[in-house]
């Protein structure tokens, strides 16, 4: 795994990582493999600080389970505490109404305008199906390390019958930002829900066109079946980079 150092950096320019599918904690009952998944995300997290990169996007399955263990929990809290908290500046601000899109309805701000924290490397994340929220109040690994004010859970889905995805909308000099996220819904219902024409996407009121669009998703790329992917007809022609897993099942 390698970065270029050299990459473009003004003050216009947003420096984005972005990883997905780490599975902090597969096979980690493994006498020699059991310690690879938290290595390799710690491995990617050292090259967003080294790269001096302005955020991380995660595009789900950050753990292998929705119910990590502690072991798993405690090398990602350390990890996101060694290399996202700092005090280096947040270079770019936030225009949007950040409720709109983020899981945490206690704290309603990303973790770097938290006044009781320094964030250096804000990390944005959604959930995918490895990790996805369960029971009554339905929580996943991610609304724990949300509410910890080590990452930002964005795109949760409370009703997958029908949805708005709204975006958050960064500024970085002269560049705009619209960063939209979908976390994991199962392929057979969010194909219903595309195909039946309840999903809408907002878009910024102002200066519409001048947006880079990117969203983040985590679902199946491929048509395995009719029904359970996510079709490419079925997104909005204005996305301008889409951040999709391809996976091969629901186990």
């Amino acid at each position: 795994m390698t970065f270029n150092p050299n990459l473009i950096k003004d003050e216009n320019t947003f420096r984005i990582l972005l990883t997905t599918d780490n599975h902090v904690g597969y096979a980690e009952e493994d006498p020699i493999r059991g310690d690879d998944s938290w290595k390799s995300f710690e491995e990617i997290m050292s090259i967003a600080e080294d790269s001096d990169v302005d955020m991380v996007l995660q595009s789900g399955d950050l753990f292998h389970v929705n119910r990590p263990s502690k072991k798993s929990m405690f090398h990602v809290m350390r990890i996101l505490r060694k290399y996202c908290l700092g005090d280096k500046p947040i270079e770019f601000e936030l225009l949007s109404d950040p409720s709109l899109s983020l899981s945490n309805k206690i704290f309603t701000h990303p973790n770097y305008e938290d006044p009781n924290i320094n964030v250096s490397i804000p990390l944005f994340g959604i959930s995918g199906n490895h990790d996805d929220a369960t029971g009554d109040d339905l929580l996943s690994p991610m609304d724990v390390l949300s509410i910890s004010g080590l990452l930002n859970y964005f795109g949760k889905v409370t009703q997958n019958d029908s949805l708005n995805i709204t975006p958050l909308l960064f500024k970085k000099g002269s560049t705009k930002l619209a960063l939209y996220g979908l976390s994991n819904v199962r392929d057979e219902r969010l194909y219903k829900t595309f195909r039946d024409s309840k999903v809408q996407f907002s878009r910024p009121n102002i200066e519409t066109n001048s947006w880079f669009n990117l969203m983040c998703v985590h679902q199946n790329h491929s048509s395995h079946t009719d029904t359970t992917y996510l079709p490419e007809s079925f997104l909005p022609n204005f996305l301008d980079f889409i951040w999709q897993l391809h996976f091969q099942n629901q186990s």
